[in-house]
């Protein structure tokens, strides 16, 4: 059985914050949505790369697709998605989910408008999926605090930042140093740029990371689970007895 590499696709795979199986769920109004499985592309900001895109299907038939390729708004190729990474989402009472997700580095002038993927099944069949991406950049959150690397602060109450031009949502993500950078917390979808944290779940003495990723929109009927995401750098700081 293959699996995704850990490390930042992980991560990715936990930014995504994914709709349940389409499968199970078919929302003929939503373009995203195929009997086959869900299809979105992301545009991504992350501090260690150039943009890129982020695609991803997610599906409870993936022994039933052959691929799916996805194309510019123009019709132009753009790649495939690769279908021997993928991470396994497995629920209480519901099939078996695979998310295969694939990463791109963005063109020089990338195009807007509605990008299309069809997906091939085995038995001969193909589905059609689309998202609309809207071209622009979002930067990365910035002023986080506790600012990074700052050393035996009070215990803190809150996590805060400031408010990132075109975002309209957060999601905050906390590793424990101590627990060999296990991750400890991910929030829920957040309105604000802050987080109040849950009682108990910072400890005195204890050395934590944490970032935010901000979205622009979230679950948008056009625009997929979010158009343009960033992510903020690891901010370290540690707690004092």
């Amino acid at each position: 059985m293959k699996r995704s590499a850990p490390g930042p696709v992980a991560l990715l795979f936990a930014l995504l914050s994914l709709p349940a199986s389409a499968t199970t769920l078919w929302i003929k109004s939503d373009p995203h949505y195929t009997p086959a499985g869900f299809f979105d592309i992301h545009i991504c900001h992350w501090p260690d790369r150039p943009n890129f895109y982020l695609m991803l299907f997610s599906t409870t038939r993936f022994t039933e697709v052959e691929g799916v390729e996805v194309f510019y708004p123009d019709g132009r190729p753009l790649a495939p998605i690769d279908m021997n990474r993928y991470r396994i989402v497995k629920r209480a009472g519901k099939p078996e989910k695979h998310v295969f997700i694939t990463n791109i580095a963005l063109p020089a002038n990338p195009p807007g408008g509605w990008y299309r993927a069809t997906i091939r099944m085995k038995d001969g069949s193909t589905h059609h999926a689309r998202d609309r991406i809207e071209i622009h950049d979002m930067p990365m959150a910035t002023g986080l605090l506790p600012a990074p690397d700052s050393m035996n602060i009070p215990l803190p109450a809150q996590l805060s930042w400031q408010p990132v031009a075109g975002a309209k949502h957060y999601q905050v993500f906390i590793w424990d140093k101590w627990q060999g950078g296990k991750e400890i917390f991910k929030s829920k979808i957040l309105d604000k740029p802050r987080l109040i944290l849950p009682p108990g779940l910072l400890q005195r003495g204890g050395s934590y990371k944490w970032r935010v990723h901000a979205r622009d929109v979230n679950e948008h009927v056009e625009l997929g689970d979010f158009n343009h995401g960033s992510l903020s750098p690891v901010v370290l700081f540690t707690v004092a007895d």
